[in-house]
């Protein structure tokens, strides 16, 4: 029903204004009584055999919601109804900013994707927080953690300690995300040097708390197999967590959609099926260099069982959808769920 029915309709409307609709409908019919009990009779698969445990946490089914869809974490007891077994909200920065320029979303239906240039856009940390507050589902939530577009790369620190700060009581995991290609010199963080100075700040924080929390690192799909490997050895040396992997590309491809159109589009990081095939490899090169010395959560172009099952072969521990929710709808939660128990994963 939502492929032939639903979508058509929200795709007749601009991307970021339907998001924002959408998410007021959900919200508005979750208040009815009786509602959110058939949502999840509907989408929910509970299978044991479904259940993860990983970074001390146990994932009652390894699909997670990735972050950007849910920034501000104004919809995620709502969502928690669809099946997931996790969410993630931000990216998330000590003070609030409005983002790049609009229009900065844009769809390419022809490759089941998107391109954004969303520019970490949220309302700050502080407004996370008072979100949480209201937290009623049980569901894991994890708390991507950036920086603001006026704070140059040498205070860089400081805005991902204050995040971790602010957020700790009221998230499950981290991830610090310096992968985004819509953030001025974002990208220049994972340079080993830096990004090992910004992860170990950030353990610093971790290791002083009475229960540590897990910390992952989020990465970008345009990495060489020599910055992969300077990853594995961060990731050692800082004893984080674990890996998400990958973000969006700045690569445009191998695409359907006619050039003038991509042109037209401009910058920003391309999400869903083109980037599969990229985001598998870096996660299986991960998995077999390091000799599976941390988990992976899989992230990027995962619309299918298939797609979810091949990260999971590749290495993954856990999957996460965004463009692939956009494209297929809440089904495609209980799909894959119901595709790794019969692959026996």
């Amino acid at each position: 029903m939502y492929k032939n029915l639903i979508k058509p309709i929200l795709f007749l409307f601009q991307p970021e204004k339907i998001h924002h609709f959408v998410f007021k409908v959900i919200k508005f019919y979750s208040k009815i009584p009786g509602v959110s009990f058939l949502v999840r009779s509907f989408f929910v698969v509970n299978d044991k055999r479904l259940e993860r445990k990983l970074f001390g946490l146990t994932f009652p089914n390894p699909v997670g919601l990735g972050a950007g869809f849910d920034k501000d974490a104004k919809l995620y007891n709502e969502l928690a109804d669809f099946g997931f077994g996790f969410i993630e909200i931000g990216t998330l920065t000590p003070k609030g900013q409005p983002g790049n320029d609009k229009p900065r979303m844009f769809r390419l239906p022809e490759d089941e994707a998107l391109i954004n240039r969303m520019g970490f856009n949220n309302g700050g940390v502080n407004e996370a927080v008072l979100n949480l507050k209201k937290r009623k589902t049980k569901i894991i939530i994890g708390g991507n953690i950036g920086k603001n577009k006026v704070t140059p790369n040498e205070d860089a620190i400081s805005d991902y300690k204050i995040c971790f700060e602010t957020l700790f009581d009221y998230v499950d995991y981290f991830v610090v995300n310096v992968s985004s290609p819509n953030t001025p010199n974002l990208r220049a963080l994972q340079d080993k040097e830096p990004l090992t100075n910004l992860l170990n700040s950030v353990q610093a924080l971790n290791a002083e708390k009475k229960t540590p929390k897990p910390v992952l690192l989020k990465i970008a799909p345009d990495l060489t197999n020599e910055q992969l490997d300077d990853i594995i050895d961060i990731v050692k040396q800082t004893k984080i967590a674990g890996v998400v992997a990958t973000n969006t590309t700045i690569d445009r491809a191998n695409l359907k959609t006619d050039k003038q159109t991509i042109d037209a589009i401009g910058a920003g990081g391309l999400s869903g099926k083109p980037v599969r095939g990229k985001s598998t490899e870096i996660i299986r090169y991960l998995s077999q260099k390091s000799n599976n010395a941390f988990p992976i959560i899989a992230v990027g172009g995962i619309s299918s069982a298939e797609d979810a099952i091949e990260k999971l072969k590749a290495g993954a521990s856990l999957v996460q959808i965004y463009t692939g929710f956009i494209y297929e709808g809440p089904g495609v939660i209980k799909r894959i769920n119901k595709g790794i128990l019969k692959e026996g994963l």
